[in-house]
């Protein structure tokens, strides 16, 4: 609930162009307060729903970037037994070295559960984690709390985090795990949603430009053997590259030239696969 006592209802932000369908979604996993699970390929916005959330319910943002090695205990807190030791053998602290829980640091989900106003706590890449991660990380969302061994304490969230977590869908996620959360499938953009992310960061973008640069975008996003599409974000770059450039010549975009392949493809391969199919779609 808001502080007047009306449920909190997500209808997008300034910067982000939402569907009904994942507004619907985005609300019912609020009211139910489920964790939602969110899939895609890179670039349809899966991380920045978080943020546009965090804006419009005007919420702190915790994100916890998920790493292949990383422990649950990292993510709830970490005791600091270096500089505790430290402090016990050069006694130059204002800590009490007697007191452990000034050396405990609360983790990204520990800082969601202390906090002491509502969150988004943003759960980014959950698929390079292991199985036991991703189920003990639910069972502690679920049960909204954990123990802290060291000084014997259990914390309590003192308000519900609204939980994103997002799947680049490289690893198969457990069913169980999938059980627990609300889902939803971000697809690509097609041309007409994609014009109107366009129209949201270029208000003054000549439709001229909006169609040359969406034709190019999705042809390149054709090309055999491109091992990382150009996305949402290389777009938006590529059309604020052509924007600053004074001798931009949109005829020659229209007729097929590309210029800076480098905001839109990241990888050397890529790059030059695009110049080959290009030149040969030019001749």
């Amino acid at each position: 609930m808001n502080p007047v006592g009306e449920p909190y209802r997500f209808q997008g932000a300034s910067q982000y162009v939402l569907d009904d369908e994942l507004a619907k979604i985005v609300n019912v996993s609020m009211a139910l307060e489920m964790p939602l699970l969110l899939k895609g390929e890179p670039g349809t916005g899966k991380t920045m729903l978080a943020h546009a959330i965090a804006q419009s319910l005007a919420m702190p943002l915790i994100v916890l970037n998920v790493k292949s090695s990383m422990k649950l205990l990292d993510a709830l807190y970490q005791y600091d037994t270096l500089t505790r030791l430290n402090d016990s053998r050069f006694g130059d602290s204002k800590r009490d070295v007697s007191n452990i829980s000034e050396y405990i640091r609360m983790g990204k989900i520990g800082q969601a559960f202390v906090s002491d106003c509502r969150t988004v706590l943003l759960i980014d890449e959950i698929d390079k984690a292991d199985t036991d991660f991703q189920d003990d990380m639910l069972d502690v969302l679920d049960q909204m709390q954990f123990d802290i061994m060291e000084i014997d304490k259990t914390v309590t969230a003192r308000n519900r985090p609204v939980i994103i977590i997002t799947s680049n869908a490289k690893k198969d996620l457990s069913d169980p795990f999938l059980g627990r959360c609300n889902f939803h499938h971000i697809a690509f953009p097609d041309p007409e949603m994609m014009r109107m992310i366009l129209s949201v960061h270029f208000p003054d973008l000549s439709e001229e430009l909006a169609k040359a640069c969406l034709h190019t975008f999705y042809r390149l996003r054709e090309f055999r053997g491109i091992e990382k599409k150009p996305a949402t974000r290389e777009l938006i770059n590529w059309v604020r590259a052509l924007k600053a450039d004074p001798d931009f010549d949109l005829k020659a975009v229209e007729n097929g030239e590309i210029p800076y392949l480098g905001v839109l493809f990241k990888k050397s391969v890529d790059m030059n696969l695009a110049i080959q199919q290009a030149g040969r779609a030019r001749r």
